[in-house]
């Protein structure tokens, strides 16, 4: 990866605005990670996704957008843990052509979606040697830990309050309470390799996962 890309993945992925030295320790969500739930849909989804073999005998997540909140699952399908997550500012489900090789200043709000669709989880790193799970390397999306070190932000406030209407704030990529993430996003989708399930904001769900035909 050249400098310049990994510099843009890098700010895309963990900053609004903030330089390098400005990161602040990864941090922990409020109590609304402990009372959220998988919906419905993530659940009828995961079952289709066992049945027909879709995530290929490895552990998956479900990405539940008008939710906001993530799910993991083993490889047999048994939900181990349901998390608050933060998404793109953006409502929709496609990534601009070539937004991750974009500096973040050309990046205009309405642009910062995160990507709906099935995708091969990979380990990565970024620029401080934090381990971060890709989602999408050519569009800059990731899953990583949560990090509140813009205040104006919110982001420990929006993982924490009741609803998920204020949980839109990054570039595309997915927060993911600190704690949360040690415990089942790297065991499960860094330190081998997994699947992720985003389910669409717009999109009819069967128009991004051909198997959950007839819809779920």
């Amino acid at each position: 990866m050249t400098h310049h890309l990994s510099r843009i993945l890098l700010a895309v992925c963990l900053a609004l605005g903030t330089g390098a030295g400005a990161w602040a320790a990864p941090a922990k969500a409020g109590p609304r990670a402990a009372s959220v739930v998988a919906q419905p849909v993530a659940l009828a989804l995961a079952a289709r996704i066992v049945k027909l073999q879709n995530n290929e005998g490895r552990s998956f997540a479900i990405v539940d957008k008008p939710h906001a909140a993530v799910s993991v699952f083993d490889a047999a399908g048994q939900l181990l843990a349901t998390s608050p997550v933060l998404l793109g500012l953006a409502t929709g489900d496609d990534s601009v052509p070539g937004i991750g090789d974009r500096p973040m200043r050309l990046i205009k709000p309405q642009e910062r979606t995160t990507p709906a669709g099935r995708f091969v989880s990979a380990a990565g790193r970024n620029m401080q040697n934090d381990d971060i799970v890709w989602v999408d390397y050519q569009a800059a999306v990731s899953m990583h830990r949560v990090r509140a070190n813009v205040k104006a932000d919110r982001r420990l406030e929006r993982l924490a309050s009741p609803g998920f209407d204020d949980n839109r704030i990054s570039y595309g990529c997915i927060n993911i309470p600190a704690d949360f993430y040690d415990a089942w996003v790297k065991p499960h989708l860094s330190d081998k390799v997994g699947v992720i399930y985003v389910l669409p904001d717009k999109k009819p769900i069967e128009e991004v996962f051909d198997f959950a035909k007839p819809a779920l």
